[in-house]
């Protein structure tokens, strides 16, 4: 009681103190992140020339972009494209408003006749576009938009009035960058001279004789580079050294895969339902016998009560068998049994329920009858289902009675445009070429069987008009069951996973995984919006925990991987924006450097001044090299040599050159023959054609051009 007075009596200093600890807790964590305090980025995903990208406004339209893209694209994909979108437009934005660019109202008429000429919403009885119509839609749309039904049907889908001005704002969006990029195309025209240039270039040639010391006549291991050379080099190449921030890091993957004892748990449970029980659990008398799947009446049933996959209600050749069991199967007589077999990624057993004759292509000739609704209806189909079902059955009763009426019933009733001008027929196909009911039926039937087949198109009268290659075919009832790991194995993952982060405590990341005989695989140069890792797939959270501000070198951390299991990830190295590192640079600038000093080397021991002088002293043949131009400057027997060949073609004929330092190594050149070449009347057409070259890649080297040159700060890895 005595301890519980004092605390009373001391409640207001009690509460004080935990109030400032609170209030000292706010505050580390804005200091932290100080844009908190600036009200900085934390809303802003990227600035462009000045304009923000709003988080909400970003992350909406990366939803709807990952429902676009569908469920395999990553929310990193979607982020990017939205992202890569947004940069254009802003970027190009700044462009258009400097020069005042604008889309007026006659002008986004035209547009939008353009975009949607084609849709019936907006033809007259006569098929043609009906600008009428187009203002009745968008005035019918705004007058719905605060009501409960605030959609109208467009084509094939449903619209609001909110999304038809963010599609206007869009179509006027492209058609200012469009012209802006016409404006600029507009003064990359190739001039005559740069044609007549050109047209040298490629048509004026000389024939030489030369000679070389390759780079590699001298040994790596004779050449010293330092590490001062290095840095040196990248000194003066910066433009080819500058790097984006990075991470280096290492990881140790524990997975979670079935053991050894699992899959032979597998095989034992497959074996039992093979053979079957007795089932003595039950307070009858009698123990009751479990019929197993070899000896069961209904395969059918038994498969899809006790397999991971379907029974599958098909007859199959040899070839689509698993490769592992193709043979053993295919010689089975109808209730013949095989298995246990692995097949990828599940153990199986198989049994033969019936086999047939079968041929292995068909030609046939149909009628498709489309519906609203069905796969790849065209607008102007307006039957629905049920009407297209009565019209085929219609249809069928009059092929029937008079077959010559197919062809005529095809030109004037078919949907499927890739067979109407072939009277509907199509030619020897083999049974995956059409979708399933279609195929079954022209394969499961006979010569001159005609009759009505639903699809996902609609409802086709087909008529089978021959088959060829026949064999057996086998119909096959699997067992499958899925190879994974036991709870066991699973948790003894887990353990081994936690025994060796426990030891990171005191131990290096390297010894442990040495001593525990475990990989350690590197993964370096990780750029901060990337998204996938060699052999893990998508590892967004791996990837933001390294550019974490309180994560530093020697820093590991456990994380679960999709494929099951886990991986221990240490961040080895911080790489910052700028130059690259030294070690990071010297796997590409070794052998510029190497062939420098080479080639310096090379140079000490020559003092011809002739190409038979240079072969000669230095044990290397002369070469001969004809007709070669600037456009294309290569040596034969050398390959490609810029520097050579432009120094050759300052050159006048008979003269020899000084030695030059080649791609291959050292060179000395003599000009046996200037070819000279007649000039054209006219250039007009090279010039035609650069202009039409240079405007094909005018518009990504223009955007690219203008990216280069924006204020971008880009926020992304703080939301992603």
């Amino acid at each position: 009681m005595a301890v519980l007075n004092k605390i009373r009596k001391q409640s207001l200093v009690l509460i004080a103190v935990i109030a400032m600890a609170l209030f000292s807790f706010v505050l580390a964590d804005l200091f932290k992140n100080t844009d908190a305090l600036t009200g900085g980025s934390q809303d802003v995903v990227a600035t462009i020339n000045g304009t923000d990208i709003n988080r909400e406004g970003f992350m909406n339209r990366v939803e709807a972009i990952q429902r676009q893209l569908g469920p395999n694209a990553t929310s990193t994909q979607a982020m990017n494209r939205v992202y890569d979108q947004e940069v254009r437009k802003a970027v190009l934005q700044t462009q258009i408003e400097a020069l005042g660019l604008s889309i007026e109202k006659d002008q986004m008429r035209d547009l939008l006749k353009q975009n949607f000429s084609s849709y019936p919403e907006f033809l007259n009885e006569a098929g043609i576009f009906d600008e009428n119509k187009l203002t009745e839609f968008i005035a019918n749309l705004k007058s719905i938009q605060n009501t409960n039904i605030n959609r109208a049907p467009l084509g094939n889908f449903q619209i609001n009035y909110n999304e038809w001005v963010n599609n206007e704002q869009s179509i006027a969006a492209r058609a200012l960058e469009q012209e802006y990029y016409s404006m600029v195309k507009a003064g990359l025209n190739n001039t005559l001279a740069e044609a007549e240039v050109d047209y040298m270039l490629e048509n004026s040639t000389i024939d030489l004789k030369f000679a070389y010391v390759p780079y590699t006549s001298i040994a790596d291991s004779l050449v010293d580079v330092t590490k001062a050379d290095i840095t040196k080099f990248i000194s003066n190449n910066k433009s080819k050294y500058e790097v984006d921030a990075s991470r280096d890091i290492a990881f140790v993957e524990f997975k979670e895969v079935a053991s050894v004892d699992d899959e032979n748990d597998i095989k034992t449970e497959l074996l039992d339902l093979l053979v079957g029980k007795t089932d003595n659990t039950t307070t009858t008398e009698v123990d009751e016998t479990v019929v197993g799947f070899k000896d069961v009446a209904n395969a059918e049933e038994f498969v899809n009560l006790n397999s991971d996959e379907k029974f599958v209600d098909e007859f199959v050749f040899k070839s689509s068998l698993p490769k592992t069991a193709a043979d053993s199967l295919y010689n089975l007589n109808v209730g013949g049994v095989y298995g246990p077999y692995k097949d990828a990624d599940f153990f199986k057993i198989s049994r033969v329920v019936a086999n047939k004759q079968m041929p292995d292509s068909v030609k046939v000739r149909h009628i498709l009858i489309s519906h609203v609704g069905a796969s790849s209806a065209k607008p102007e189909v307006v039957q629905t289902e049920a009407e297209a079902k009565k019209t085929a059955d219609s249809v069928l009763a009059i092929v029937r009675a008079n077959p010559s009426k197919f062809p005529e019933l095809v030109t004037a009733l078919s949907s499927d445009q890739g067979s109407v001008n072939k009277g509907g027929e199509y030619d020897f196909h083999p049974k995956t070429q059409m979708v399933k009911p279609f195929s079954d039926f022209e394969f499961n039937n006979k010569v001159g069987d005609i009759d009505v087949v639903k699809t996902v198109f609609g409802f086709h009268i087909i008529e089978i008009l021959d088959q060829k290659n026949f064999s057996k075919a086998i119909k096959v009832a699997t067992i499958a069951r899925k190879i994974e790991p036991s709870e066991k194995t699973i948790d003894q993952v887990f353990n081994t996973a936690s025994k060796f982060e426990l030891a990171l405590q005191k131990e290096d990341f390297q010894d442990i995984a040495k001593e525990r005989d475990l990989e350690v695989k590197p993964v370096n140069n990780v750029k901060i919006l990337d998204e996938t890792m060699p052999g893990l797939g998508s590892q967004r959270p791996i990837i933001r925990w390294a550019f974490e501000d309180g994560t530093k070198v020697g820093d590991y951390k456990r994380f679960s991987i999709p494929s099951g299991g886990y991986v221990i990830v240490q961040l080895v190295k911080i790489n910052k924006e700028g130059l690259m590192s030294v070690e990071n640079a010297s796997a590409s600038a070794l052998t510029e450097i190497r062939n420098e000093k080479k080639a310096k080397l090379i140079r000490e021991k020559i003092s011809a001044t002739t190409v038979d002088e240079f072969s000669k002293n230095q044990s290397v043949g002369s070469n001969i090299a004809s007709a070669v131009n600037m456009k294309n400057p290569t040596l034969s027997g050398a390959g490609k040599e810029p520097l050579v060949v432009g120094t050759a073609f300052g050159l006048k004929e008979g003269d020899t050159s000084q030695l030059i330092n080649g791609t291959k190594g050292v060179f000395i050149v003599e000009v046996t023959k200037v070819n000279e070449v007649a000039g054209l009347d006219n250039y007009q057409a090279i010039a035609n054609r650069l202009s039409a070259a240079r405007a094909a890649s005018a518009q990504t080297k223009i955007f690219n051009a203008l990216k280069e040159a924006a204020d971008i700060e880009d926020n992304r890895a703080n939301f992603y």
